[in-house]
């Protein structure tokens, strides 16, 4: 009898499962073998994904528990369970975090580089810092008084503060607030001798001079704060004709969300937290007392100084792509065969190169492109406005409602506006979150049509940080499908029946569930059954249990999962035959890839979706199959390290807790490491012509 596959037990709720990514992305920063200040970059890292957790996952569970929704998510968790469950695990995660960083930072000091408070410095130093202060820091400083004519004052998002409390002669109490100067750098450089670097915060500065901006009055207590608010975009998108006038409505709310969150240290008396979290309506658990800087983002900063590069991994330069030994006749490449690339391995140039050759060729008539996430100089937005300004038809959905790039997307929503482009701001009710390129080019056959697709982000930038895989293909039905996906996109066409791409929310989670249940058939049959897939979030309920109900038919099921993941492995009659592995690494994992062995007749898709109710049901997705024997081989063999991997490897265990995989006497497989070496081994060799080899050298005054 086939299991209940609904029951609490057998899923992991959301939130928890997010808090538990963020803990091994911090853990990284215990890794001795890592480069010093590598692992401050995995706390920083870690601190960055927890503002956004708290701006967006926890405000929203805040208005729901506002509004009276206490709905039982699937792991059985009421709101009010999950907002007391995530208080626990936050501040627990944040009391590691400054162990963490306490201990790198003396680690740091064997290599003379330390951070000191004002009253530590020496004399000369004290000079150096009072001249800064003068010059720098008092100009842009303002004090803000709080009393019955001044209220209690806007404090910005993730700004740093300080909360003065003062009594006047009459011993009268009087409370202030400055604001730490987010124009200037949060630590100063110091001179030091023999090479030593020494940094002072800026907080601790201003502090040290606080009794000069307060004169006639006694400092009796201060103490730095930091506050998060909700940052979530509310857009009534149904309600307007102008979605880029309604997002800039929106952004400008966002500023001024409610608090979420207090991050303060800690102080003998608590006057200034309690008045804080009156005037904040916040509750006891929204505190975090930290012994210690506020705001450990600052440290990718610090990491970034020149003369740091000791302490960090040695630089990686992404490779030329096996398939292209060069860029030139980029078409004519292309229309030889699909050619494969993976980043950042191999080098995004040639999707930037592809660009800016169609945006001057004069046999090219068309480019449409959709826009998620671009870098702030974006080449390829740039080619863009070229291809225009040459004439040609250009079609840019640019999304708007990309969380926290908004404003950066409107910008270049405009710049291609301007440079002729036509510019769709997204969809109605939808995120468009495929990766899609198609190029029309008039040949002497015929209109040929050029496509590339992915599963990251169109940004010269993130792609030499994240693993992302893309496809070009001159494919005649791929070319088919793109002009109908943009069709459909851009217009009021009706979805045609496509050829090979799949989308979402149309019929992306069909096409899964029907690969799915074929990989059940098969087994059923004894035939060979085996699923891996790989991607960034797992937690739609639907897909779960099916997934479940192919463990229970025997499928193997190897799933890869970096981040979120609601699924558990391992339980008995339910989920024995799969196994779940989240890696963490140098590069953020991104590429998303399924994987079905079909009975030996294999299929392998690449896609921009993971398996969230918001990709399958609220986004517009593609799906995509990999056809050529040499790309599936090479696919499935870095899906076979990701499974070996046992040094980035973190194993989920039935309880939804993780264990690190260890080598245990075995070799260190790493995949990052792996195929960083294999794209330098396979890169093209640029060597020189023999006729140029065998050409005599001479002086420059004999020739």
């Amino acid at each position: 009898m086939i299991t209940a596959l609904n029951k609490p037990e057998y899923y992991v709720n959301r939130e928890l499962s997010w808090l538990k990514f963020n803990l091994r992305v911090l853990k990284e920063a215990g890794v001795r073998n890592l480069p010093l200040l590598e692992r401050l970059r995995f706390v920083a890292i870690s601190a960055s994904n927890l503002d956004e957790f708290f701006m967006v996952r926890v405000a929203g569970l805040i208005d729901r528990l506002e509004a009276g929704d206490e709905r039982l998510d699937a792991a059985g968790l009421s709101v009010s369970d999950q907002l007391r469950q995530i208080s626990l695990a936050a501040h627990n995660e944040m009391k590691l975090k400054y162990r963490y960083f306490f201990a790198l930072l003396n680690e740091l000091e064997k290599y003379a580089v330390k951070f000191r408070r004002v009253k530590d410095v020496t004399p000369a130093q004290r000079e150096e810092l009072e001249r800064y202060y003068q010059d720098m820091v008092f100009p842009v400083l303002t004090p803000m008084a709080v009393d019955a004519a001044r209220p209690f004052p806007f404090l910005a998002n993730r700004s740093l503060n300080l909360a003065i409390e003062l009594k006047n002669k009459d011993g009268e109490q009087r409370i202030a607030f400055i604001q730490v100067p987010s124009v200037l750098p949060r630590f100063i450089s110091l001179e030091e001798e023999n090479n030593a670097r020494s940094f002072v915060f800026l907080e601790d500065l201003i502090m040290a001079h606080c009794q000069d901006l307060f004169k006639g009055l006694t400092i009796v207590d201060m103490v730095p704060f930091r506050i998060t608010r909700d940052s979530d975009l509310e857009v009534e998108e149904d309600a307007t004709q102008d979605l880029m006038k309604e997002i800039e409505r929106s952004l400008r709310k966002r500023k001024r969300g409610a608090a979420v969150r207090l991050e303060i240290n800690p102080t003998d008396s608590q006057f200034l937290q309690k008045f804080l979290m009156q005037n904040l309506e916040l509750d006891r658990d929204d505190v975090y007392e930290i012994k210690g800087p506020l705001d450990l983002t600052f440290l990718n900063k610090c990491i970034d100084l020149p003369g740091m590069e000791q302490w960090k991994f040695s630089p990686y330069t992404a490779q030329q792509p096996e398939e292209l030994p060069d860029y030139e006749d980029l078409f004519g490449k292309i229309r030889e065969h699909d050619i494969l690339l993976h980043h950042p391995y191999e080098s995004f140039d040639p999707i930037v190169k592809l660009l800016a050759t169609a945006a001057e060729d004069p046999a090219v008539l068309a480019i449409k492109v959709t826009l998620y996430r671009v870098s702030g100089n974006s080449p390829l937005v740039a080619s863009l406005a070229r291809a225009a300004e040459n004439g040609k038809q250009v079609t840019a959905l640019v999304e708007l409602k990309a969380r926290f790039d908004e404003e950066n997307n409107i910008v270049w929503a405009r710049r291609l506006e301007q440079a002729g482009c036509h510019v769709i701001y997204g969809l109605m009710g939808l995120k468009t979150h495929s990766k899609i390129i198609l190029i029309v080019r008039k040949e002497a056959d015929g209109i040929k049509r050029y496509v590339h697709l992915g599963t990251g982000n169109y940004n010269d930038k993130t792609a030499k940080l994240y693993t992302d895989l893309g496809l070009l293909t001159s494919n005649d039905q791929f070319g088919q499908d793109a002009s109908s996906f943009f069709n459909v996109i851009s217009g009021y066409s009706e979805p045609p029946a496509m050829n090979k791409l799949v989308m979402a929310p149309l019929g992306l989670r069909e096409k899964m569930n029907e690969l799915i249940e074929r990989e059940i058939a098969v087994a059923k049959r004894g035939g060979e059954a085996h699923i891996v897939a790989k991607m960034n979030s797992l937690i739609d309920q639907p897909i779960i249990q099916k997934y479940y109900e192919a463990s229970q038919a025997g499928v193997k099921i190897d799933l890869i999962v970096r981040g979120i993941c609601g699924l558990r492995p391992g339980i008995p009659g339910v989920s024995e035959n799969i196994t779940v592995r989240s890696i963490i690494g140098r590069f953020l994992e991104h590429s998303r890839v399924y994987y079905f062995a079909n009975g030996g007749e294999e299929e392998l898709y690449l896609s921009s979706a993971d398996m969230m109710p918001r990709n399958l049901n609220d986004r517009v997705e593609l799906l995509f199959p990999v056809e050529r024997r040499v790309h599936i081989d090479r696919i499935k063999s870095f899906l076979d390290l990701c499974l070996r991997d046992n040094v980035g490897a973190h194993v989920m265990l039935s309880n939804g807790t993780y264990r690190r995989a260890y080598p245990h006497g075995r070799q260190k497989i790493s995949v990052q490491a792996a195929l960083m070496k294999r794209a330098k081994d396979n890169a093209p060799k640029k060597e020189m012509p023999m006729e140029q080899r065998l050409k005599p050298m001479y002086h420059k005054e004999n020739v």
